[in-house]
């Protein structure tokens, strides 16, 4: 049995699990997810509280059962609290003439390359530009995968450099900066 399947995830007031078929259905006052069910995996649904249960017929341990257990538990766990308080990283844009900005459902970016580079916002996912001495892009929405992926795509258009520390990089990263020439 799976430490992180064992336990419990208590539900806030305003949401809301159901099991429709073989799919659980998180819904919130702004946002609904859905994730289909894993095999060797049932719910328990009372007060508030859901636990997932591990239900393999001859009740052995198998590795696919344990992890099916931890993994349905974890996404459930991040599913209530996207649909309740939602999921953001944030992204500084550092460097000379480095930009950002957001037009319509686009974000562009100007990272010292011949040309801008227009990003569209993914499904479900908002693009926030707060101003400062460092640009901060703030990526935000319910699905905790779809945010650290939109993250990590922008991220890329142009990673921190070693010896400036120019570039995009996550809020919390540490760039290490290499000696230059002496």
């Amino acid at each position: 049995m799976s430490r992180i399947g064992k336990k419990i995830i208590t539900l806030p007031k305003d949401v809301d699990v159901s099991l429709s078929d073989s799919n659980v259905v998180v819904k919130g006052k702004k946002h609904t997810l859905t994730t289909p069910l894993a095999d060797f995996v049932t719910l328990d649904i009372k007060d508030g509280i859901v636990q997932v249960i591990q239900t393999e017929v001859p009740k052995r341990d198998t590795k696919r059962a344990k992890s099916n257990h931890g993994l349905m538990r974890a996404l459930l766990n991040n599913m209530v609290i996207g649909v309740s308080r939602g999921f953001t990283k944030k992204l500084i844009v550092d460097g000379v003439g480095y930009k950002a900005d957001v037009r319509g459902k686009k974000l562009v970016l100007n990272l010292g390359y011949s040309h801008p580079i227009e990003y569209p916002f993914p499904e479900g996912i908002d693009i926030k530009i707060e101003p400062g001495k460092n640009l901060l892009v703030v990526v935000s929405g319910p699905n905790k995968e779809k945010v650290g992926q939109a993250a990590a795509e922008i991220r890329s258009f142009r990673k921190p450099d070693n010896y400036k520390g120019k570039g995009v990089r996550y809020e919390t990263e540490i760039v290490r900066l290499k000696a230059g020439k002496r």
